[in-house]
C-alpha cells in the first residue's frame, strides 16, 4: 500500500491511469462501519480500473481545533495504515491537520485534494460527512463541486449504513472503552481492542510479587479501558503473541497515583522486555480494581486472575489482529 504524507508526495497515478476512487475521514479505529464504507471504494476501484484511495488525517482535527475535548485515540496512525492496508485499500493520504488546513473553506478542499491532488472519479463518504472550515461542507456542498466540473468532475456516493448504526461509530466504542466494556468494543471494531507502546521501567513490584509485568508507555490521547484487571494479549515486536493478564490503575493498594497499563504474560518469568515495542490487546474484564488490605489477600486474588485470563485465552482468536 502506498502512504503519501502530503500533497506534495501523490504521485500520478499507476499503469491504469491517474485517476481515483476516494474515502475521506478520521477513520479512528477502522471499526465495522468504516469497514463496510472501504469494502466500498475498493470494490468500485476494481470495477473501474482505478486506485482506491483513503484521505485521512493526522493528528485528529479535534486536537488543533478544539485540543480540549479532543476524543481519545483508538489506533495510532501506523495501526490505522496497518488495518487500512488489511481492508484492501491501495494508498493512503495523510494530510497533516494544521491550523492553515483547518481554515480551508470546502470549494478549496476539494480543488485541492479531490480534484489536482487525487484525480478523483468518485467520492464515498457516509451520509452525515462535513467538512471545510468550521465543517461548512457535506455531501450536498461535495456533489455541488462535482457537477461544476463538468465532464471531469467525480460523482459523489453517499452510504447509508446498514444494521445498527449507533455501534458503528468511534464514540460508541471509546464509550464502552469508557466503561470497561472490552467485549461491546471488540464487537464494533471486528477485533479486539490494542494499545501498544515501549516496554519501561516500573516499581518491579508484580516481579517482587512473582508476577513480572510489563508497563507500557503510551502516547498521550490513547483510548485506555476503564481500571480493572482485564485477560487478552500482548504481542511482541517480532510478532509473537503470549496470552497475559492485564491490569489498568493507580495500584492503589500500595499508594499509587499513576495510572499504568501493565500486563503479566501468563506462566513467563524469563522475559527481557524493557525498551521493546509492544502491543496489548483486551479480550475481557475480569473485575475492577480493588485495593487490598495487605499482601495476602492480594495475592490470593493475583492467583485467582492468572486462572481466569488463562482459561479466557485457551483458544486464541482465528487470526491475530493486525
Amino acid at each position: 500500500m502506498l502512504v503519501w504524507r502530503s500533497l506534495d508526495e501523490v504521485d500520478d497515478g499507476d499503469h491504469r491511469g491517474p485517476r481515483s476512487v476516494v474515502t475521506i475521514g478520521n477513520f479512528d479505529g477502522v471499526h465495522l462501519g468504516h469497514q463496510h464504507l472501504l469494502d466500498g471504494v475498493v470494490a468500485r476501484a476494481r470495477e473501474r480500473g482505478e486506485r482506491s484511495v483513503v484521505t485521512t488525517f493526522d493528528p485528529h482535527p479535534m486536537t488543533v481545533v478544539h485540543p480540549d475535548s479532543a476524543p481519545p485515540r483508538l489506533t495510532t496512525l501506523e495501526h490505522r495504515l496497518e488495518l487500512l492496508e488489511g481492508c484492501g485499500v491501495e494508498a493512503v493520504l495523510v494530510l497533516p491537520f494544521t491550523r492553515e488546513l483547518s481554515q480551508w473553506e470546502p470549494p478549496e478542499f476539494v480543488g485541492r485534494v479531490l480534484v489536482d491532488g487525487l484525480h478523483a472519479s468518485e467520492v464515498h463518504v457516509g451520509e452525515n460527512f462535513r467538512f471545510g472550515h468550521r465543517a461548512a461542507g457535506d455531501v450536498a456542498t461535495l456533489r455541488a463541486a462535482g457537477a461544476g466540473l463538468g465532464a471531469d468532475g467525480f460523482l459523489v456516493v453517499a452510504l447509508p449504513l446498514a444494521g445498527d448504526t449507533t455501534r458503528w461509530s468511534s464514540t460508541y466504542v471509546r464509550q464502552c472503552l469508557a466503561e470497561g466494556d472490552v467485549a461491546s468494543a471488540a464487537a464494533a471494531l471486528g477485533r479486539l481492542h490494542r494499545v501498544e507502546g515501549p516496554v519501561v521501567e516500573g516499581d518491579k513490584r508484580g516481579r517482587e510479587l512473582g508476577y513480572p509485568t510489563a508497563n507500557l508507555d503510551l502516547p498521550d490521547g490513547t483510548a485506555i479501558p476503564a481500571d480493572g484487571v482485564y485477560a487478552g494479549w500482548l504481542t511482541r515486536a517480532d510478532g509473537t503473541r503470549l496470552p497475559a493478564a492485564i491490569s489498568i490503575g493507580t495500584n492503589p493498594t500500595f499508594g499509587g497515583t499513576q495510572r499504568r497499563v501493565e500486563a503479566y504474560v501468563l506462566d513467563r518469568d524469563d522475559l527481557e522486555l524493557y525498551g521493546e515495542h509492544v502491543a496489548v490487546d483486551f479480550l475481557a474484564r475480569l473485575r475492577e480494581t480493588i485495593t487490598f488490605d495487605g499482601i495476602e489477600p492480594l495475592l490470593v486474588q493475583m492467583a485467582d486472575d492468572v486462572a481466569r485470563s488463562r482459561e479466557l485465552t485457551a483458544t486464541p482468536p482465528a487470526s491475530p489482529a493486525p
